[in-house]
């Protein structure tokens, strides 16, 4: 079974979306915020990370950045998961922070279970490798 974290300072939305993708078939793991999502990436390889922007101390894009620096979690899949989704936003996700995805809330739960399929289903090659 994929493990998917969610990771955001909103407990609802990690309710709502922890319901969504366990009725998907998947593993949940959730983290409170960036700090909590990093020292659980010390203990557990989610397959995937769905990360909210705006979370306090460290914002979202920072701790992909961190994320994909790490050797050892460079290769787990990001998709940020955030109501900024402007095309400036979207840019900093992808270009800046390294996510592999760029989702904007709020989402419905079959567009959120077909785009967490597709991101498994696809090889995520980056330029700079």
């Amino acid at each position: 079974m994929k493990k998917i974290m969610i990771v955001d300072d909103e407990e609802t939305l990690r309710t709502v979306v922890k319901k969504i993708l366990e009725r998907g078939g998947y593993d949940i793991i959730e983290a409170v915020d960036g700090m909590d999502c990093l020292e659980k990436l010390k203990e557990v390889k989610p397959d995937l990370i769905l990360l909210d922007v705006m979370m306090p101390e460290m914002n979202g894009w920072e701790v992909c950045k961190k994320i994909k620096e790490n050797p050892d979690t460079k290769d787990i899949i990001v998709a940020m998961l955030t109501v900024k989704s402007e095309d400036e936003h979207k840019v900093k996700s992808l270009d800046e922070a390294l996510a592999d995805w760029h989702i904007a809330k709020p989402v419905r739960r079959q567009k959120l279970l077909q785009t967490v399929n597709w991101l498994f289903e696809r090889r995520i090659v980056r330029e700079d490798e």
